[in-house]
């Protein structure tokens, strides 16, 4: 991992404690940054269920779309780190927004086609403009101010990429499912080859609209400034990464896994969430409908982020973390074993047991690391490339039925606990001078 992936603390430290006004203006920039990455993730959702009607797709090829997304963030994380190092950070964030514009611009010919496979790389375009930002803005959050409020700080951003979250159903709800005939249908209705055609169209507006607001924030970032990156710092602590090994660290190691683990039950249930709620054994709703309560869902994300960061403040993060992994296992056992409404509620509240749980685990895997964190944030980075096996509850939903599919959610918020209850422990915990 390149050493310009993470700010100097000693740049980082100043501005917490209230010297320079640059941390509340690169506070502001990250959280717009957080917002529309989240943004963009979750029209996803909505866009599953309308590219499974407009091309007759399987659970199966279904998810794979969400898998080409994620497979993103294992092969851009890497070739990010060495962009960073090469152009700085400002520059590189701008550079992740402009592929973002560009990828989506590249879904207006998908949509104009149509095309199954122009739809996965221009997804896979957009989601490597995501992992470029993700290497930076994760660990640079986690170190922009107090090591002891790390998971605090960390919580609290991702809420705003939980608002993200929150409007994009709404937004895709209603410029693309509410305008299909696929999405304003129960299941199991027949839809003629020239719907099905007309429906693809439905797509094109709102990537346009995302590609402008991308390319505008693009632009306040070119004109804004940035606290510096610190490479004297970085260099002067060189010789001291040389002696240290990541994997003498417990914390790291099995929080690589729990991030993974934790992507594969978050994109589970949200890629999933609409199709499960118009069954007719649960809710019974059109797709447009369902949207309404991925919001609910998403939603649950943001409120919990907000309460997370406040209660990560008062009492232990891991302790917190590990009563986040119990009640959405709880709600978890609930989606998959119960009928009617009462079972696409259980799966609304998932969101707020998953809400602290990204940040959480990032801000304890790296933990103790000091001079090596840059390492080990790149490491964290690419294991969000977990969502890439939502496929496998596709399959699983093919095979042995969509509700039954959940049960491997289930077993991903056991290992949620277990990292919260014992694993988060940090092991020869390095002591970070710059942080003192």
């Amino acid at each position: 991992m390149s050493d310009s992936v993470r700010p100097s603390a000693e740049a980082m430290t100043a501005p917490a404690k209230g010297v320079s006004p640059n941390y509340r203006r690169a506070f502001a920039l990250l959280a717009s940054l957080f917002f529309m990455w989240g943004f963009i993730t979750v029209i996803n959702n909505t866009l599953l269920p309308h590219l499974r009607s407009v091309f007759e797709l399987n659970y199966t090829q279904t998810t794979l779309i969400e898998s080409v997304w994620f497979i993103a963030y294992f092969v851009a994380s890497i070739p990010s780190a060495f962009l960073i190092k090469r152009i700085g950070y400002k520059k590189a964030i701008i550079v992740g927004l402009m592929v973002m514009a560009f990828g989506s611009l590249c879904m207006v010919p998908a949509a104009r086609l149509p095309s199954y496979y122009i739809t996965l790389i221009a997804l896979f375009i957009i989601a490597c403009g995501i992992a470029l930002l993700q290497v930076a803005a994760n660990p640079y959050v986690a170190v922009l101010g107090p090591p002891e409020k790390s998971e605090s700080r960390l919580t609290l951003v991702q809420a705003f990429n939980s608002m993200g979250t929150f409007f994009a159903p709404y937004f895709g709800g209603y410029l693309i499912l509410s305008r299909t005939v696929g999405g304003t249908v129960k299941e199991g209705t027949m839809i003629s080859a020239e719907q099905r055609l007309a429906d693809a169209q439905a797509t094109q507006l709102p990537y346009i609209l995302v590609a402008l607001v991308l390319l505008a924030i693009a632009v306040v970032i070119w004109r804004s400034s940035l606290p510096a990156l610190g490479e004297e710092a970085k260099a002067a602590n060189a010789e001291e990464r040389k002696k240290l090994s990541l994997w003498n660290h417990r914390n790291l190691v099995l929080g690589i896994p729990a991030i993974f683990i934790y992507l594969i039950a978050e994109i589970g249930v949200a890629n999933l969430f609409i199709n499960f709620a118009t069954l007719p054994n649960i809710a019974h709703i059109t797709s447009a409908q369902a949207s309404t309560y991925l919001g609910f869902l998403w939603g649950g994300m943001m409120v919990g982020r907000f309460a997370g960061g406040f209660l990560m403040q008062k009492f232990n993060p891991a302790r917190v973390l590990a009563c986040f992994a119990i009640f959405a296992f709880i709600m978890m056992l609930g989606a998959a074993t119960l009928t009617g409404p009462v079972a696409m509620w259980c799966l609304v509240l998932v969101g707020l047991g998953h809400s602290i749980m990204f940040p959480a685990i990032f801000a304890l895997a790296i933990k103790g690391l000091g001079p090596l964190t840059e390492e080990g944030s790149g490491l964290l980075v690419m294991a969000i490339a977990g969502g890439a096996l939502v496929v496998v509850q596709g399959w699983l939903a093919d095979t042995f039925g969509l509700q039954n599919s959940f049960w491997l959610t289930a077993v991903c918020e056991l290992y949620v606990l277990f990292y919260a209850l014992w694993g988060s422990k940090p092991t020869n915990a390095v002591r970070d001078e710059r942080l003192a």
